[in-house]
């Protein structure tokens, strides 16, 4: 798979094996959303509805779940915390998810529980595109 026409910032802090991402914010909120591969490798985007404001959510479990064109998926979270916002757009406009992953397509904004602990599994700057690939790699491996 070629990654190159893929785009992934490096201030973002990235939870590979799941395509998922955070943004750290100025208030100590993180913003999360799915990365550029998780929207390559699952296709058009049909729905996209996140966890509702209040709940609790771990590192690695769900966020979110969108609709594809033949299944319904979990979107995992990049950390812990508790839910503050979800995107109003994506409801009538879940293609944000696809044009702009890392800006008007975020999913939720989430107040952290403890970001020290779940920095040990997020990956950050020049090491995300090496995972990526490594990523995507077995990934065509294991369909």
């Amino acid at each position: 798979m070629n990654l190159q026409d893929l785009v992934f910032p490096p201030d973002l802090h990235y939870l590979v094996e799941h395509d998922v991402w955070a943004r750290l914010e100025a208030d100590g909120s993180a913003t999360v959303g799915i990365t550029a591969l998780g929207i390559k490798l699952s296709g058009e985007i049909y729905m996209c509805r996140a966890k509702p404001v209040g709940t609790v959510v771990e590192q690695g479990r769900s966020v979110a779940v969108v609709e594809l064109a033949k299944a319904i998926v979990s979107v995992k979270c990049a950390v812990s915390g508790t839910v503050l916002a979800v995107n109003p757009r994506l409801e009538e406009a879940p293609h944000l998810v696809h044009t702009d992953p890392y800006g008007e397509g975020w999913i939720a904004r989430l107040a952290l529980a403890d970001f020290e602990r779940d920095r040990a599994q997020l990956v950050q700057g020049e090491a995300v595109q090496a995972a990526m690939a490594h990523h995507a790699a077995s990934y065509e491996a294991n369909p």
